[in-house]
């Protein structure tokens, strides 16, 4: 914002800072109240247990598979970068993105994908129409992405339901080729749309160009590919991958219908009754208890510390980015 624009802009009540600081303590409150209620919904022993099987090499493998993944997804705010024209550093981003992202995973887009990405952004320097704009683009790249991948493995018959469940083979492959028409459409609304803007809640936001939208879907097909390939490691390759990519993508879309963070339990019925003819229950249980110590807690617990260290250096960040936007 400008000096003029800040000059023109009307004067916050006095009261206001007391009430900001009090919405600051309770957020934090929130916060610590939400990571105390899902550390009482893991089984922490049988988390251990199942990681103890594993043999080294397996373990670091699926590290790196979840290391790889969460450097991916911070490509989709820096993505977002372009799309929102700011210029905080890219180290900036990708640390904040990872915080995000752990967040999300365990305690929900609210905390994850809306709370904290305009608490720490704006921190550093944006303002909310950027942040709005880095998120949705974020969203878009998610789920659009998603709409690629899930409609050519399903097309492709990849998955097999379970004969218990309401949708067969043919009605899966069907549903394949409209998602694959969806992912479709929208890279050509990307190339061809004579409308660009709509309003959102008082903020215009722009549909992105096509080199863009191709981009949105190469990193978050990636991610989700080395989502499923860290579930495809603890299992010990034992299902093919295909399979496993195809079943995560089924359970992703069961945990938004369940609305439960973490997918709590959604996750490990999927897959169970997905695989439970191709390997026995416990191998199933115990990589997924794997994946959720590898890919959700253990970021979570690093992002916990990250976040922290961001709240105590965001002012000396802050200035340090304004200088630069002076040079």
């Amino acid at each position: 914002m400008s000096r003029l624009e800040r000059a023109a802009a009307p004067a916050r009540p006095a009261w206001w800072p007391l009430v900001r600081r009090l919405l600051i303590y309770g957020f934090f409150v929130l916060l610590a109240a939400m990571l105390a209620a899902l550390a009482r919904t893991i089984d922490w022993q049988e988390a251990s247990a199942a990681l103890r099987q594993y043999h080294a090499r397996t373990l670091l493998l699926a590290l790196a598979a979840s290391a790889a993944s969460y450097l991916v997804y911070g490509c989709f705010d820096l993505l977002g970068q372009r799309y929102a024209r700011h210029d905080l550093p890219w180290r900036q981003i990708l640390t904040v993105t990872f915080v995000c992202y752990a967040f999300n995973l365990n305690l929900g887009s609210w905390v994850g994908g809306l709370a904290l990405r305009y608490r720490l952004y704006r921190r550093l320097g944006l303002d909310n129409l950027q942040i709005t704009k880095v998120y949705t683009l974020s969203l878009a790249t998610n789920w659009t992405s998603y709409l690629l991948l899930a409609g050519a493995v399903f097309a492709a018959g990849a998955v097999v339901p379970p004969g218990d469940w309401g949708i067969g083979f043919a009605a899966l492959r069907a549903l394949g080729l409209g998602l694959l028409a969806l992912a479709a459409a929208y890279l050509l609304a990307c190339a061809f749309a004579r409308r660009r803007v709509w309003t959102f809640r008082g903020h215009g936001i722009g549909l992105p160009g096509l080199r863009l939208g191709l981009w949105q879907m190469v990193v978050g097909v990636a991610n989700w590919v080395l989502m499923a390939l860290v579930i495809h490691i603890l299992l010990r390759q034992q299902v093919a991958f295909s399979t496993v990519l195809g079943v995560l993508l089924i359970s992703a879309i069961a945990g938004v219908v369940a609305h439960i963070p973490a997918g709590l339990g959604v996750l490990e019925a999927v897959f169970v009754a997905f695989l439970h003819h191709q390997v026995s229950r416990g191998t199933l249980i115990a990589a997924l208890i794997g994946y959720r110590a590898v890919y959700f807690l253990l970021p979570l617990l690093v992002a916990g510390i990250v976040y922290l260290v961001i709240e105590a250096r965001a002012k000396q960040m802050l200035r340090s980015n304004r200088a630069g936007e002076r040079q």
